[in-house]
C-alpha cells in the first residue's frame, strides 16, 4: 500500500539535472506568472473575528494556472512562521509561481495567527475554509474537485497536517454553499513541518503561539497530528533535513510512520544538508532536488498527468 519511502541520512542527493530543471521552471515562472487575485476568505466575516481590521480578515491569494497549460490540480499553500507571522515570499509567492510553471493552480492562505491576535481554532478554521472554497470554485478555477491538495512549511506544515487529520464532509443543509463542501484535502505536501505537540522535539514556539501558555492536555493531544492519522488521512509527501535544529526531522518521521501504520500512501525524504526554512532550497546542493521529487510524486499518485501529457 505504501508507494515509496526514500530516507536519505548521512549523505546528500546530488542531481544536476534536477538543479537545472528547477532553475528553468523558476525562471519561466518569474517571466510568465499571471498577477494573482486576492479574495477574502470569509466575505461575511470570519468566525471569532476580534474586529474588522485587515488582520481580522484572512485572505486567499490565487495564482490561477494558465488555461493553455492547466492540469486541473490545485494546492492551498500555507506559509510557515511559528504561528506568529507568515513567510509569504519564499514559502508563499515563490511556491505558487513554481506550481504555476507546470500548470497547477496555487492558492496562498493568509491565515490568522498569534501575530494577528489569534490562536486555535482560527488557523484551522481558515485552512478548512480554504479547501472548501477552492472546491466550491473548482469549475471557475479550471480544477477537479477531487484534485485539491494542501501544502505547508514549518508551522504551516502543522496547519496542513491538521487539515489532513481534522476534516469533515461538510453540511448539505448549510446556508453558506461553501460550507456544504468537504474540507478533506485530496493530498498533503509537508515541508519541514511541525507535527508533534507532545514530544520532546516539539517546536515550543509554535505550540505556545497556537495554544497559549497552559493549554488543555486533551487539546494538545488532539493537535499532535502523528497521533491523529487514520486510514482516511490523505496521501502525503514529506521532506526534511538532518541539519534542521528549529524543527527536527523526527516530526516528519513520526508522521510518516503513522501513515505507514494506517496504510496511507506516503513518501518521505530526509536530506543531510540544510537549515530550517529553506523554501525551494535552490542554493542547497542535494536538498534542492525536493521540488522535482514532489512533482514526480504528484504524477505517480495521479494528481498530475505524466510528463508527456503536459
Amino acid at each position: 500500500m505504501i508507494r515509496s519511502i526514500a530516507i536519505l541520512l548521512g549523505q546528500t542527493l546530488l542531481r544536476p539535472t534536477a538543479l537545472a530543471w528547477l532553475g528553468v521552471v523558476c525562471l519561466a515562472a518569474s517571466l510568465s506568472a499571471a498577477e494573482p487575485q486576492t479574495d477574502l476568505l470569509w466575505p461575511a466575516g470570519a468566525p471569532g473575528a476580534l474586529g474588522e481590521e485587515e488582520k481580522d480578515r484572512p485572505k486567499l491569494i490565487v495564482y490561477k494556472s494558465n488555461p493553455a497549460t492547466a492540469v486541473g490540480t490545485a494546492v492551498v499553500v500555507c506559509p510557515g512562521g511559528g504561528y506568529g507571522t507568515l513567510a509569504m515570499d519564499h514559502e508563499g509567492h515563490q511556491i505558487a509561481q513554481w506550481f504555476n510553471s507546470f500548470g497547477v493552480t496555487a492558492v496562498i492562505l493568509d491565515y490568522r495567527h498569534r501575530g494577528k491576535g489569534y490562536g486555535h481554532p482560527a488557523p484551522l478554521q481558515d485552512a478548512q475554509r480554504a479547501i472548501r472554497t477552492v472546491r466550491h470554485r473548482a469549475e471557475s478555477l479550471g480544477v477537479s474537485p477531487e484534485r485539491i491538495g494542501i501544502m505547508g512549511f514549518s508551522a504551516g506544515g502543522h496547519l496542513a497536517s491538521s487539515a489532513g487529520t481534522h476534516f469533515n464532509t461538510g453540511s448539505p443543509v448549510a446556508n453558506d454553499p461553501i460550507q456544504q463542501h468537504s474540507s478533506r484535502p485530496d493530498f498533503l505536501i509537508l515541508c519541514y513541518p511541525v507535527i508533534s505537540l507532545t514530544a520532546d522535539y516539539t517546536h515550543q514556539g509554535s505550540k505556545r503561539n497556537l495554544l497559549g501558555e497552559s493549554p488543555d492536555a486533551e487539546l494538545v493531544e488532539s493537535l499532535s497530528n502523528e497521533k491523529q492519522v487514520t486510514a482516511d488521512t490523505p496521501p502525503t509527501f514529506l521532506f526534511h533535513t538532518s541539519e534542521d535544529r528549529g524543527v527536527p526531522p523526527q516530526n516528519s518521521i513520526a508522521f510518516y510512520l503513522a501513515l505507514h501504520a494506517a496504510g496511507v500512501p506516503a513518501e518521505l525524504h530526509v536530506f543531510e544538508k540544510g537549515r530550517h526554512g529553506l523554501g525551494l532550497a535552490q542554493s542547497q546542493a542535494g536538498t534542492s532536488a525536493w521540488p522535482e521529487l514532489a512533482r514526480e510524486w504528484m504524477m505517480g499518485s495521479g494528481f498530475l498527468p505524466p510528463h508527456d501529457d503536459q
